[in-house]
């Protein structure tokens, strides 16, 4: 595949994306996106004030936002919209940068909506960029992966909607970047780059907190296939650390000075706000009759359905028959993810620095798999989204797995290269009948 034809298909990818985006932020009914008034109040507060909004009892209202959901968001019931607020506590970037759209549209949710789809975008990039700076010589793989991540519904309906996820995603994509271009010492890719955008991470979302160890991990990495002597080590690690602690501990002082005690996240002052939001040991006591089998169950079950597509506020599933199909679909791409590895002899065919990514990716799955089921020991959130922070590794094995079948099927044959583009393409289709004949007509 020559550049230029790489070129074109990551355009048609991004011009694809840039439309089903736009369609779902357009067609996605007012305020049918999982927390998107709160969201939206914070940039509202912002823009009105010029300050951080602060979360306090009464942001939370259990009762009224389950009225609002039952009733589609009857306009007859918005006169209160503004109240809810339970997402004050929330990193600043993403408001901030929100605020000034706010402002110039006279608070439009679409063009909210339309600028979040936007930073979307640059997650659709960035995973083709680190997956071709990870692994230089397999460019279907980058696009592949790109369009994945382009065209995932669920990923779609939420980079759509007023949320802090589009930018957490953008971040992420950002810092794997350049941590694997660090661990390929690309000149671009200074340990002090590593250290901003992991301090970046740190006032973007607490999903995201994850990435400061990812750069320390790269580091360390580096250090130990390079043999640097100590004080480089040091200086790498300092340069990744330092830059991350700065601009992360303004946020935090700013919390514990708020918030009072060791709360530098305003985690604490969120979890005593929202007073009725469903905990796990109640939900296994009360709901379940004690059934910790049946509360895996249902946590897998669900993470599932909604990481492909549950939408609205997981409301609106896809039909039964779909999932069925979509469990076949992950157990056969895993299993022409091992075909691939086992044809092209990885990871030992690859350099060090390309094995030293795939432990990066494999750090970072693991890091947002256990922070989500650290938070389902505490409150009950099947929500598949909360894994999208590992998309882009989760991606590379996507586009693997489809490699693999088109390889062991039709051999070096082009053939065997284009056709995970294919599948790609088919997921975009899909995303757009899941949006036309599922989630509009239900919301």
């Amino acid at each position: 595949m020559t550049r230029r034809v790489e070129g074109a298909a990551l355009a048609v990818i991004l011009a694809a994306y840039l439309a089903l985006a736009g369609l779902y932020a357009v067609r996605t009914p007012d305020w049918q996106a999982p927390d998107e008034p709160a969201h939206y109040n914070y940039v509202r507060q912002i823009a009105d004030e010029g300050r951080l909004p602060v979360i306090a009892p009464g942001d939370w209202q259990q009762d009224y936002q389950e009225h609002l959901k039952a009733s589609g968001f009857d306009p007859a019931l918005l006169d209160r919209l503004d109240t809810v607020q339970y997402e004050d506590h929330q990193p600043p970037l993403y408001y901030l940068l929100q605020a000034p759209v706010y402002a110039l549209s006279g608070g439009d949710l679409l063009a909210l909506r339309l600028v979040s789809a936007l930073l979307g975008a640059g997650a659709v990039i960035g995973a083709w960029a680190v997956v071709r700076t990870a692994l230089p010589g397999r460019p279907i793989l980058a696009l592949a992966s790109a369009g994945f991540v382009a065209f995932l519904p669920q990923r779609l309906s939420i980079a759509a909607s007023v949320n802090n996820d589009a930018l957490a995603d953008l971040v992420v994509a950002l810092t794997l970047w350049t941590a694997v271009g660090y661990l390929r010492a690309a000149p671009r890719a200074h340990p002090l780059a590593l250290g901003v955008l992991a301090g970046i991470a740190l006032i973007t979302k607490t999903t995201v907190y994850f990435l400061a160890g990812i750069v320390v991990l790269a580091a360390l990495l580096r250090w130990r296939r390079e043999r640097w002597p100590r004080r480089v080590a040091a200086a790498h690690l300092a340069a990744a650390i330092l830059p991350a602690l700065l601009i992360g501990g303004v946020w935090w002082a700013r919390n514990l000075d708020t918030y009072g005690g060791t709360d530098f996240t305003g985690l604490a002052r969120h979890d005593a706000v929202t007073v009725g939001q469903v905990r796990t040991d109640e939900y296994i006591e009360d709901t379940l009759g004690d059934s910790e089998q049946q509360y895996v169950e249902n946590l897998v079950r669900t993470t599932f359905h909604s990481f492909w597509g549950q939408f609205g506020w997981m409301a609106v599933p896809l039909p039964a028959t779909v999932y069925r199909a979509l469990w076949l679909i992950t157990g056969g791409l895993l299993a022409g993810a091992a075909i691939y590895a086992w044809r092209e002899r990885l990871p030992r065919a690859l350099d060090g620095p390309g094995r030293d990514a795939l432990i990066v990716f494999a750090a970072v799955i693991l890091l947002v798999s256990a922070a989500f089921l650290l938070y389902n020991r505490e409150f009950v959130q099947f929500q598949g989204r909360y894994l999208y922070p590992a998309l882009i590794p989760l991606a590379l094995i996507v586009a693997a797995g489809l490699r693999g079948w088109a390889g062991l099927v039709f051999g070096r044959r082009a053939l065997a290269d284009w056709l995970p583009l294919a599948a790609v393409g088919a997921l975009a289709l899909f995303a757009l009948i899941a949006l036309e004949r599922y989630l509009v007509p239900n919301l």
